[in-house]
Formats: C-alpha cells, sequence, structure tokens
C-alpha cells in the first residue's frame, strides 16, 4: 500500500510540474498588460505603484506554487520505501 501510495504520488508531482510550467508563461502573458500600461501611462508614480503591485500579485501566483512544490517533493521523497540492496 505503501508503495502504491508513493507511486500516485509521484505520479501526481510530475503532473504538478508541467502545471507550474503552464503558470510561468500565464504570468508572463499578465505581465505584459502591465508593463505596457506603466509604458502608456507616462510612468506616474500611481501608475507605477499600481503596476509594482499588479506584478507582485503575478509573482506570488507563480513563486508560491514552487515552493510548496519543492516542499511536498522533498516530503514525497522521504516517505519512500527503503530499497535494500544484496
Amino acid at each position: 500500500m505503501s508503495a502504491t501510495f508513493h507511486l500516485i504520488l509521484s505520479y501526481l508531482l510530475k503532473v504538478g510540474a508541467v502545471a507550474m510550467v503552464f503558470n510561468e508563461v500565464r504570468g508572463l502573458v499578465l505581465a505584459a498588460p502591465v508593463l505596457y500600461g506603466m509604458y502608456t501611462s507616462g510612468g506616474t508614480g500611481m501608475a507605477i505603484w499600481l503596476g509594482i503591485c499588479a506584478l507582485g500579485g503575478i509573482a506570488l501566483s507563480v513563486i508560491v506554487p514552487l515552493f510548496a512544490y519543492k516542499k511536498l517533493d522533498k516530503f514525497v521523497k522521504s516517505k519512500a520505501p527503503v530499497e535494500q540492496s544484496a
């Protein structure tokens, strides 16, 4: 049962890694209009502040899952059954 659970969790982490790549692309796509809006506004203080806040939110939505993936992967590897060599 433990090996099956580990295998399922391993597959889920691999699917999650692919989803992370798509999340990175989504972050870049969302950042483009923010940067363009800052450029067209002429660089006013309010536009820069709103741009920083928007880019910060996008960055958090991309970075936080990356850290969660690393922590969960480390947890799964620590709980994996130990193979004994002959």
